[in-house]
């Protein structure tokens, strides 16, 4: 709590010169066609990743406008002072989309479960509609944030599957790859112990983890694991990766382990499953919503807000194990029910009903 006030202090001077320079700028709310704002998140350098993937995909079909009808923010990417923005453009006429992914609660956040939160509540309450990315995300936010007093939809992420698709199966190994922003150890720790487990049953592995590694002494810590699990010869740590490297990730794997605990809508996974790739993690989040009983393979722990749960390494290898002995069906079957449900298209096209709603 006190980190929280100090941080808003010492943000309170650039908030008053923002919420000036926000005075002094008309805005003329456009009649008609979706005319769309991200609060310019978008342009942001560095790789394109999290919430703002999903952004280029509305993009495609409604550019940045200025001005705008239509402010449309992201909980997991939203620009410096959202709120000041939001109620700007909404005193001016413009409608409010809120895009709510996962909120903090103590299984994650810990003591800063209430920060964490306090700003999605705020601009919760201010939507003309609520987007929820899975349903576990309307869930976890009708109890940490509040429920919406707007209408609201769940759409789960969307992946692009003419650029994320199958390709021949990599030869001679199994696999493996844990990719993504890892803030949670058990991410990357759980994914090597897993490894160690497969080795040891003669089974031949690898294991590629590729993006940041987020959460406190993280690269000393797997330094430590693969050294203790004699596993340097069976192991890639990468780097972050864009869109483009991401493909090329999962082309060239066969399983991907997504283990973090309650993970509300990871495109990551989506993306693995359009490239025909099983997903093997915990029935958490919205895990069960996104691999489903034909997209991999799900291990049951138990659902708790306040600790987070996770399979043993042991049963994640027999996982693994069933998942390879029928690997192409099984790869068949992910790319399958990717094109079901996941394809950015219908993703777009539910979102034009949405603003095209609104702007009745």
């Amino acid at each position: 709590m006190i980190g929280s006030l100090i941080r808003t202090f010492a943000a309170m001077p650039q908030q008053v010169n923002y919420r000036r320079s926000l005075a002094g700028r008309p805005l003329v709310v456009p009649k008609g066609e979706p005319a769309l704002s991200y609060g310019s998140v978008r342009e942001i350098g560095g790789i394109i990743a999290g919430g703002r993937v999903k952004l280029t995909h509305l993009a495609d079909r409604w550019p940045e406008s200025d001005p705008f009808n239509i402010l449309y923010l992201v909980s997991s990417a939203p620009p410096p002072f959202a709120l000041e923005l939001v109620r700007w453009a909404k005193k001016r006429g413009a409608k409010f989309v809120w895009n709510q992914n996962g909120v903090g609660f103590p299984a994650w956040a810990g003591i800063r479960a209430w920060e964490t939160n306090l700003p999605m509540r705020r601009l919760l309450r201010l939507a003309d509609h609520v987007v929820y990315q899975s349903e576990f995300c309307r869930v976890s936010a009708d109890r940490w944030l509040e429920p919406a007093s707007c209408p609201s939809s769940v759409l789960i992420n969307p992946v692009d599957t003419a650029l994320f698709k199958p390709a021949p199966a990599p030869a001679d190994s199994w696999k493996l790859l844990a990719a993504g922003t890892h803030y949670q150890p058990f991410r990357v720790i759980g994914a090597l112990e897993t490894l160690r487990v497969l080795l040891d049953a003669g089974h031949r592995a690898t294991l590629t983890v590729a993006g940041e590694l987020r959460w406190q002494n993280a690269e000393a810590e797997v330094h430590d694991t693969v050294t203790r699990l004699r596993l340097a010869e069976w192991v890639t740590m990468r780097p972050a990766f864009t869109q483009e490297e991401a493909v090329r990730l999962y082309q060239a794997s066969h399983v991907l382990l997504h283990l973090k605990y309650h993970d509300p809508c990871p495109t990551v996974a989506i993306e693995a499953l359009a490239c025909g790739i099983p997903v093997v993690s915990s029935a958490s989040g919205g895990m069960p919503e996104i691999v489903g009983a034909d997209g991999g393979e799900m291990l049951d722990v138990e659902c708790d807000w306040f600790r987070a749960n996770y399979p043993p390494p042991r049963a994640i290898a027999a996982a693994v194990a069933r998942v390879m002995r029928e690997w192409p069906r099984r790869s068949e079957a992910a790319r399958a029910r990717a094109e079901r449900l996941f394809r950015k298209e219908d993703w777009v096209d539910a979102h034009g009903r949405i603003f095209e709603g609104l702007l009745k």
